[in-house]
């Protein structure tokens, strides 16, 4: 959440340049509101982790604790961000290699990955899979025609499209559906079902939608203990959006 005035912050990585400003608003306003009660306490990290999931289960999603007690970094640059974030063309070694790094298996992924049941994505995320030599054989056809309509070639990079287009302001299990019926956003989705080594996963979460949400409260605790700073390796900022000193 870092601003920097060289632009070179954590924020500023073109992987971020789309994340909404009112989502790190309402984080800056949680932070004075609770700095005003208990000053210096809280961390801006814990309040992003705690805003996670109550947006998750404000969408109808799975409730669960967060632990706490991380303290806010010390480094803020946006060469950190490479090699750190799946990409929306990676197959299924490329996704498990990224996420077993930080000590998450392939079932973690594909949880995780169910939380494009909510948020969009730029045409020139999935434009390949339109406009190669030929449209994307796992696309559903109906799906790549309206996606064609609504992305034509050298689209406005600000039109967006819901990463889940059946229910994209629900957190539920309809992703799955969606990859299991041809209709992925991202090569980086429809490779899970795609490919047969992650296939029976995908099924499972689109039968089971308990499945789906226990697995991925499993998944957020794990991911919320990965890069942990304590003590010394971190900071309480005052302000969410510089360091303290």
């Amino acid at each position: 959440m870092i601003a920097s005035p060289n632009g070179d912050a954590e924020k500023d990585a073109s992987e971020n340049l789309s994340l909404a400003g009112d989502g790190f608003d309402t984080v800056i306003k949680a932070k004075k509101a609770v700095d005003a009660a208990c000053p210096g306490v809280v961390s801006c990290a814990d309040i992003l982790a705690l805003a996670t999931r109550d947006v998750i289960g404000l969408l109808g999603g799975p409730l669960f604790k967060v632990e706490l007690g991380r303290r806010d970094g010390l480094n803020s640059k946006a060469s950190n961000v490479e090699g750190n974030l799946p990409r929306a063309n990676f197959n299924l070694e490329e996704l498990n290699a990224l996420f077993s790094k930080n000590g998450l298996t392939q079932r973690d992924m594909i949880a995780l990955s169910g939380a494009h049941t909510i948020g969009f994505s730029h045409c020139d995320q999935f434009a390949n899979r339109l406009y190669s030599s030929h449209v994307d054989p796992s696309l559903d056809p109906s799906y790549a025609k309206h996606l064609m309509q609504d992305c034509p070639k050298n689209a406005d990079p600000g039109v967006v499209i819901p990463l889940d287009p059946q229910t994209p302001a629900a957190f539920d299990n309809i992703y799955y559906k969606n990859l299991v019926s041809g209709k992925g956003l991202l090569t980086s989705d429809q490779v899970l079902f795609r490919d047969p080594n992650s296939r029976s996963t995908v099924v499972q979460f689109a039968n089971g939608p308990s499945d789906f949400n226990d697995a991925f409260v499993t998944a957020m605790r794990k991911l919320g203990r990965v890069g942990v700073k304590t003590g010394k390796d971190g900071e309480i900022r005052k302000d969410c959006t510089a360091f303290n000193s």
